[in-house]
């Protein structure tokens, strides 16, 4: 295998995991969240060296109020407001006509 080859494996490569780990966290958030917080609780240990420490407190995801959507921070948590605007705005949309051609 040239360098040449094996370098665009490698590009290759990157923008597909990219592209996988972009979707998982768009398609399921929740489920991402809650790996993300079982991988940082794994890394963050007491008996692991201190960078891998700081690698696991650095991944862990930010706290969520109990509160999120009703307390004073607004829908920075669960952006299930912006859904919901989202969705109201594609209610209002009127469906395509589709007619045959001639």
């Amino acid at each position: 295998m040239s360098g040449f080859a094996l370098l665009q494996a490698l590009v290759i490569g990157a923008v597909v995991a990219f592209s996988a780990w972009y979707a998982f966290r768009k398609l399921l958030p929740q489920t991402s969240q809650r790996l993300l917080a079982a991988t940082a609780a794994t890394l963050d240990r007491p008996t692991r060296p201190a960078l891998v420490r700081r690698i696991g407190h650095r991944l862990q995801p930010p706290a969520v109020s109990s509160g999120a959507c009703g307390g004073g921070d607004g829908c920075s948590a669960c952006a299930g407001c912006a859904l919901a605007k989202d969705a109201a705005r594609h209610a209002e949309s009127q469906p395509l006509p589709l007619r045959p051609r001639e």
